[in-house]
């Protein structure tokens, strides 16, 4: 049970990355998807922040007493990451209204059929 419990984080991060897996695979409308690919990327975020802290560590500046500091390269990357992942949901629900606009649904099914049957048509 203790082992469990200590890898509490990545059980978390294994759950949180399957049910965003899930719903990209599953899901059929587009905005479904970017969340799944929201809550798939913040379970890799989790996962980097909680690997680099180390337990009693801290922060790294130097100061007298202190001999054992946390990394804090993984908290820089994940920063640089989550920008660069609200950047992309963005552009991603953009498309998805566009997409709308232009053939009235975002459901990949609907999608799918409306092209077949443009490509009959021609």
């Amino acid at each position: 049970m203790t082992t469990f419990l200590s890898f509490f984080n990545y059980w978390a991060v294994v759950v949180l990355m399957m049910i965003g897996y899930y719903c990209v695979i599953v899901r059929g409308n587009m905005v479904k998807k970017i969340i799944g690919l929201g809550i798939f990327q913040t379970s890799v975020f989790i996962m980097f922040i909680s690997a680099g802290k180390i337990i009693g560590g801290s922060t790294p500046v130097l100061r007298d007493g202190v001999e054992l500091y946390s990394n804090p390269l993984p908290h820089v990357l994940i920063l640089t990451a989550i920008v660069v992942g609200v950047a992309t949901t963005a552009v991603g629900l953009a498309l998805a209204v566009r997409i709308q606009e232009a053939y009235g649904t975002i459901e990949d099914d609907e999608l799918s059929s409306e092209e077949e049957e443009d490509a009959r048509g021609e």
